[in-house]
């Protein structure tokens, strides 16, 4: 096999395994498994979910949700608790996901020498963006959500997590619903 072929089936390789991560994350919100949600992020995690735009300032400016690594686990937490409840019974949600572009990723090792030298290191980070229609359904109403995510994926022990999720909506600048799930 050549390199240019090596370096095709690499690049093949991981975009495969970078949508197979976006689409089971968002099969876990769907289902309301947030345990298994939250054990996706890396220590440093952020999730974000801009307002009234989309290249606010998170720090200045008013976001839908902006939450750090412990922000996220106390917000699972909550969503445990019976004095927390956002709504019962839960939405029922189902996402179509599409356009999964990889826009920047960690560069190929040169050599099987430097790949093998560098396999428990820590991978640079794998910047995604992708589309999302979501589909919610409650007893009152039923919601369509249009979405633009933004991906900052790392691999933490040889499997890929979430260290940022940018959720735009598209419509966040408009009086929304109540988000009572995690989009």
């Amino acid at each position: 096999m050549s390199e240019a072929q090596a370096d095709a089936r690499r690049e093949f390789e991981l975009q495969r395994e970078v949508e197979r991560f976006v689409y089971r994350e968002g099969y876990l919100q769907d289902r309301h498994e947030y345990d298994a949600w939250e054990a996706l992020w890396t220590d440093d995690g952020v999730y974000w979910i801009p307002a009234n735009g989309d290249d606010i300032d998170p720090e200045r400016e008013m976001s839908i949700i902006y939450d750090n690594r412990s922000r996220i686990a106390l917000r699972i937490r909550q969503l445990h608790t019976v004095r927390r409840i956002a709504q019962e019974p839960k939405s029922n949600l189902v996402r179509v996901i599409s356009n999964i572009e990889l826009i920047d990723r960690p560069a190929a090792p040169a050599t099987t020498a430097t790949a093998n030298a560098t396999a428990g290191a820590a991978d640079a980070d794998i910047h995604v963006r992708a589309n999302a229609i979501i589909f919610e359904s409650t007893a009152r109403r039923d919601t369509v959500w249009g979405t633009r995510c933004e991906y900052v994926l790392r691999r933490v022990d040889g499997s890929l997590r979430l260290a940022r999720k940018k959720v735009m909506l598209v419509n966040n600048a408009k009086a929304l619903p109540t988000l009572a799930f995690l989009i």
